[in-house]
């Protein structure tokens, strides 16, 4: 059975529909390799149940997003955020853990806005550890040079159990940071401003053993290097934007947001929680608070109710979808009245 709800929460999560201008017919074959990867089963399904074998109460989860930089988007998108705070709070009411969000300081007013929105505070981690108040949230240096002590003390300091990346740009084989076109983010060629490689974050958590997931795109996100030749080969300049940077499990998706809610699902279904799936109305509020805050719709750069393109009313018959296929795979099996 979590393979059934599985395959059918993959599939709504692999829905491509975008302009035909952006990178298109990618997501099949970059979902096929990740399946491969993943032993032959669904890809959502399998990122719920390391979450839920690795994480229990009191364990901290760090939940990595965050990406757009100045001048277009100088706080981020409104792809990441969302999802992120989405699946926090899942891994918050279902499985006792403690997210802390783990980003760039550009990108912190969306994520925590995001978080509220969803019903997750965010606070000093001593009081969402010692409490189990809600989330907390790490903001990265703003000095490429400082971020390998910083990593080490963090994983000093938190001891995480598990590490889940949406939306959250790694660096390729030449050691740069890339847009979906392939534009560097870092580096001598960049037009960009402020990017920061926390990449080494969860390349730190595979060196230690502990469990990552990986949410995206298009290829550039973390945990895509699982699936690198298949990227390479799937994405215009794919050797360019590819991320080297691994994880346990890769989930592609038409947009990162969809890959958290599609994880959420999931958990749910294990958790046999179904209320726990956010609603159509909750998304509607989320991401008005994290375009609000700052964070803009990647395709056109606006404060406009969209995300990558999409309608926002889009993102929330998703969620009622997703809704129902959970609760009808965990209600008594039946025929109705006139079968």
């Amino acid at each position: 059975m979590p393979d059934f709800v599985g395959e059918a929460i993959d599939r709504l999560v692999t829905i491509e529909a975008k302009n035909r201008g952006m990178p298109h017919g990618i997501l099949l074959p970059m979902y096929d390799a990740a399946r491969r990867a993943a032993g032959g089963r669904p890809v959502t399904m399998v990122a719920a149940e390391g979450l839920k074998q690795h994480l229990g109460r009191g364990d901290v989860v760090f939940v990595m997003t965050g990406a757009g930089y100045e001048p277009t988007m100088p706080k981020g998108e409104s792809d990441g955020p969302p999802g992120a705070a989405a699946l926090a709070r899942i891994l918050y009411r279902g499985l006792g853990a403690i997210p802390v969000f783990v980003n760039e300081e550009c990108h912190a007013d969306p994520i925590v806005a995001s978080s509220e929105a969803a019903g997750l505070m965010v606070k000093p981690f001593a009081q969402a550890r010692d409490r189990h108040l809600g989330a907390a949230i790490v903001n990265a240096p703003t000095r490429q040079s400082e971020i390998k002590s910083w990593i080490a003390r963090l994983f000093e300091d938190y001891k995480p159990k598990a590490v889940v990346s949406a939306e959250r740009l790694g660096a390729g084989a030449d050691g740069n940071v890339h847009t979906a076109t392939g534009l560097p983010l870092t580096g001598p060629d960049s037009q960009f401003e402020g990017c920061i490689d926390i990449g080494d974050v969860v390349t730190e958590a595979n060196r230690r053993g502990i469990f990552s997931v990986g949410i995206g795109d298009h290829g550039n996100e973390l945990g895509f290097g699982t699936i690198y030749d298949a990227v390479v080969k799937t994405m215009p300049k794919g050797k360019a934007l590819a991320t080297v940077v691994k994880t346990d499990v890769v989930v592609p998706a038409m947009m990162s947001n969809w890959g958290c809610y599609g994880i959420e699902g999931c958990l749910a279904f294990l958790l046999r929680r179904p209320e726990l799936i956010h609603t159509p109305e909750m998304e509607k509020r989320i991401v008005q608070a994290c375009l609000d805050a700052g964070g803009l719709e990647a395709m056109y750069c606006t404060t406009d109710f969209f995300v990558d393109g999409l309608d926002g009313e889009t993102s929330m018959a998703f969620m009622q979808i997703l809704s129902n296929i959970v609760r009808k795979n965990l209600e008594p099996p039946g025929t109705g009245l006139t079968h």
